[in-house]
């Protein structure tokens, strides 16, 4: 219920993707504000997915290339420096746009650094400011390897800046942002070592599919160096060196620090107003409240099982707009979140994981395939593309993962089936666009 006793009625801390449901909460007459100490949009669209993206683009295109080089005849040449450009070109307005767009929609947007002074009141800059509701959605921020010269050590945020390419460059760490990294690194001619801290690159997704990234990156001379203990980085001229396990060391001219990302819970006042929270992010219940019940959470500072992605930003943000607009009192329904890994080839998956349906045979049926032999695929000449879809005993599509040039797109275009859980009838009356991936897909269905 909307009130006259507070400046606002909802006030978002942090205007990334977990601030989306303020559009929904203005449109039907809720005062709104978002709160941000940088810049609008939050890291995806400034520092992360929009801008990755975007350095990837010559990326997929010189793979396409590479494949129809009997077609497509003549040399292709990256540019580093032009491409950065580009990023600029497309990135830097986005903030500003989206600012102008929430002002112009009647939502405030306050800038500056949002602390707790109760359950009602934030201070931001020695201005107070009281609301009905708070959303806090502060987002991740980078973890910093704590070893002797950790100042030489870059951060994701440096790289989607970085200019010049460096010649050599050392990643500590293999997950999403190591490993997308590392493609682009490696495809505009840098030479890429990947210090990685167990066995296994890409953890989260199906280890024969990553296995046939690793192998393709290996090939393109990207070096994997597992098991690396990762004890002090030195400065040495004009170059850098990382020492680890014990007396081993790699020369390099760049380090790239992706260990990890840490929830943004500093700063906030959460200790004083007694806002429970872990390492893992701020805990909350089933209706995304914390301990204090007129405070949300949404986003990659949730403490909650989904992944941390933009999607589920979004999702956490809208039910909580539909939450206090009183269209539910119930909680938070489980939601698909379909995920993906931007090497080249990608890795993408939604649903039930592989691991999952094989660890339960006798819950699922497991569909594996080649997909190179498509026609379809043939039409670019992919050379890697593997498919699984995981079934339930009923025959509902609960589960799909891919690698391929195309896999996220495959993906996208199985996901109503999945989260959904469509029926066969229901399957049958969709009419997908042919040519297209979602035809070929809809096809297995």
């Amino acid at each position: 219920m909307k009130t006259q006793q507070y400046d606002y009625d909802v006030m978002f801390i942090g205007a990334g993707h977990g601030s989306d449901g303020a559009v929904m909460l203005n449109k039907y007459g809720y005062k709104v504000a978002k709160i941000e100490a940088e810049k609008v949009g939050g890291t995806c669209t400034n520092w992360a997915c929009n801008a990755k993206i975007v350095l990837d683009g010559p990326v997929k295109l010189s793979r396409t290339h590479e494949q129809l080089k009997d077609i497509v005849q003549g040399d292709l040449r990256l540019s580093w420096e032009q491409n950065m450009a580009h990023k600029h070109e497309v990135i830097d307005p986005l903030a500003d746009g989206m600012e102008k767009k929430f002002t112009g929609s009647g939502i405030d947007v306050l800038h500056g650094w949002a602390k707790f002074v109760d359950n009602h009141t934030v201070e931001i800059d020695g201005k107070t400011y009281t609301s009905d509701k708070f959303v806090i959605a502060t987002g991740l921020h980078p973890h910093q390897l704590d070893v002797p010269g950790k100042e030489y050590a870059h951060d994701s945020k440096d790289f989607l800046d970085l200019n010049p390419l460096p010649k050599r460059m050392t990643v500590i760490g293999s997950g999403y942002i190591g490993m997308e990294f590392a493609t682009i690194a490696n495809a505009f001619g840098s030479e890429v070592t990947v210090l990685m801290r167990g066995d296994r690159v890409l953890r989260q997704f199906n280890a024969e599919y990553v296995d046939e990234v690793v192998q393709d990156m290996t090939e393109r001379g990207v070096k994997f160096i597992k098991n690396a203990k990762v004890s002090e980085f030195t400065q040495e001229n004009d170059h850098y060196v990382v020492h680890y396990d014990d007396d081993k060391t790699v020369e390099t001219d760049w380090i790239l620090d992706a260990t990890g990302r840490v929830p943004n819970t500093s700063g906030y006042g959460l200790d004083e107003l007694g806002i429970h929270y872990s390492d893992k992010g701020i805990q909350v219940n089933g209706k995304m409240q914390t301990n204090i019940d007129n405070i949300f959470v949404a986003g990659d500072v949730a403490d909650t099982t989904y992944p941390k992605l933009t999607p589920t930003a979004t999702h956490h943000s809208n039910y909580i707009a539909h939450f206090i607009m009183g269209d539910t009192k119930d909680d938070m329904k489980p939601f698909v979140v379909p995920t993906v890994t931007f090497t080249s080839p990608r890795i993408a998956e939604a649903g039930v994981t592989v691991a999952e349906a094989k660890a339960n045979r006798d819950q699922y049926d497991i569909l594996e395939s080649d997909v190179t032999g498509d026609w379809f695929r043939k039409v670019n000449e992919d050379k890697i593309g593997k498919q699984t879809l995981i079934f339930d005993k009923a025959g509902h599509l609960v589960g799909a993962t891919e690698v391929s040039e195309e896999a996220e797109n495959f993906i996208n275009a199985v996901l109503p089936a999945i989260a959904l859980k469509l029926e066969r009838d229901q399957i049958e009356q969709i009419v997908p666009l042919f040519p297209s991936i979602m035809h070929e897909g809809w096809k297995k269905l």
